[in-house]
């Protein structure tokens, strides 16, 4: 939550001091470039096949075995990335031509967005470094330290924001690109007393031929390609978007980004904690408590994303018009990002699940499971888009963009159902039946009584848009206020009691 609250403060200062010009576009892309590298092979393909072998070394070989792969792996993922990045900074020009070819007729942004991406792709090697050392403190059961990381990050981007104006009558932008480099280094500094707790910072050592290195490679390999489906996946979406009315794309981005905050806050962090404890149960071969574990995982997910989904359909137009409905953001914008938002809003609960059942697959060193699925969900999901695109323009529907967004929402369910259906078949996961049925009885009668007093309380469209934002701010906290309100007192009715996972367990 605090990276999101300090990312937003990031955003207003990049957009007060620097707009959406030229010199904004380059940045962006000089930031956006290690930052797909980054996703592409760190914190997301890294980070789920490092765990889970960290973690089998923790509990089953000797110390000086653990602080060996610990060498080993930091030694030959800094070495690969301090070739990749030497080759970046040298090819600059060559790499900033194949993610912003649009820039090949402007030689000026060009050459700004290339000066630029020789500063912020060092980044990616101190990020990923960091999320080796983020994956270290996981496995020990300490996530406080990683989940505070990024929010450092948005902390060097705000001061090089504010300093860009520092004896300049125009912001130097390039300034901003020095924030992405200083703030690799100190996520990456951040973290290295609490390694160092830990007696974990071994010289590092290269060998790729080291077993623990190799297995961590091999199980990457399935992750990256999963991963490069996804991004395929997105710049889909976008081309199709952009055929669409004008306005979609953005319509279609503020309504991702508010489905985004329950998912980020509550999913990721779930699967986060969730992934190393699963890892030390399959180990240790400890079945019941593996099953019993993502049985909590579950439940917990949807005491959350049901009520989440719920109120983010009934309450889409106020959200979005609170939020963003302010000088150029006009009514229509609201009204069309509602219905996005509503399509969304019906996978929350999918893309919570999603975030919880694949790490039951990557805590058995399981990766090529879940990105066989994902890839079928993921072309679904294109084919999806033509589907339900294609005839809401040829009926002149209101907001065709919508369709984009039921495309993502009908194929993250059909992710989820085929994640859960191959754990329940392995046998790996069995759930409590009648904790469920009981769990599910409750958690429906909370959310109709939520539904119901949401509604009772109902404020139509038109008032949101003659109301100042301060009026706004007061109905949508209080609305907030009674749907929570409701659903925690309906729950407690119905006799739901929350347990943490070792209660969870010994009951």
């Amino acid at each position: 939550m605090l990276s999101r609250i300090s990312g937003f403060v990031r955003d207003i200062l990049f957009a007060h001091y620097f707009g959406a010009g030229a010199q904004a576009d380059a940045f962006f892309v000089a930031f956006k470039i290690p930052n797909f590298f980054r996703r592409l092979f760190a914190e997301g393909s890294f980070s789920l096949a490092f765990v889970p072998v960290f973690s089998e070394y923790k509990e089953t070989r000797k110390r000086e075995d653990l602080i060996d792969l610990a060498a080993h792996v930091s030694g030959t993922l800094g070495g690969l990335l301090l070739v990749l990045t030497t080759l970046a900074v040298i090819f600059a020009p060559f790499v900033t031509s194949i993610f912003a070819a649009g820039f090949y007729d402007k030689p000026e942004q060009m050459q700004l967005a290339s000066e630029m991406l020789r500063i912020t792709f060092p980044y990616l090697f101190f990020i990923s470094l960091t999320a080796y050392a983020g994956g270290i403190l996981n496995s020990y059961g300490y996530f406080a330290v990683p989940a505070f990381t990024p929010v450092l990050l948005n902390l060097c981007l705000i001061s090089a924001a504010l300093l860009s104006t520092r004896g300049f009558t125009n912001p130097e932008i390039v300034t901003l690109a020095w924030g992405v480099l200083a703030a690799g280094i100190v996520q990456l500094l951040f973290q290295l007393p609490f390694l160092r707790k830990y007696q974990l910072l071994p010289m590092p050592k290269w060998n790729w031929q080291h077993s623990g290195v190799r297995k961590i490679i091999k199980l990457m390999i399935p992750s990256i390609i999963g991963s490069s489906v996804a991004q395929i996946n997105l710049l889909f979406d976008t081309l199709i978007a952009s055929f669409l009315a004008a306005g979609s794309i953005s319509w279609l981005y503020f309504s991702d980004r508010l489905v985004e905050l329950p998912l980020g806050v509550f999913g990721v962090a779930l699967s986060t904690v969730i992934l190393p404890n699963l890892s030390a149960k399959h180990a240790n071969k400890s079945l019941e408590e593996f099953s019993h574990i993502l049985d909590w995982a579950l439940r917990t997910a949807m005491l959350v994303a049901i009520p989440a989904c719920i109120g983010l359909i009934v309450l889409a137009t106020p959200i979005i018009a609170t939020l963003f409905q302010h000088n150029a953001y006009s009514s229509h914008d609201t009204y069309m990002a509602s219905f996005s938002l509503q399509a969304y809003a019906l996978g929350l609960p999918a893309f919570i699940l999603i975030k919880v059942l694949a790490p039951g697959f990557y805590a058995q060193q399981d990766t090529k499971t879940p990105v066989k699925i994902g890839i079928i969900a993921l072309l679904s999901n294109m084919v999806l888009n033509v589907l339900f695109v294609w005839p809401m323009l040829h009926y002149d529907y209101i907001a065709p963009h919508s369709g984009l967004a039921f495309a993502t929402t009908s194929s993250a369910w059909m992710q989820a159902a085929m994640l859960y259906i191959t754990l329940r078949r392995s046998t790996i996961y069995r759930p409590n039946k009648t904790r469920w049925l009981k769990f599910i009885a409750q958690l429906l009668f909370a959310c109709l009584m939520m539904f119901l007093a949401l509604h009772y309380f109902e404020i139509y469209p038109q008032s949101w848009n003659n109301s100042d934002t301060l009026t706004r701010i007061a109905w949508l906290s209080g609305l907030i206020a009674i749907a929570i309100a409701s659903f925690i007192v309906a729950i407690k009715i119905a006799g739901f009691q929350f347990r943490s996972i070792r209660h969870y367990e010994q009951a």
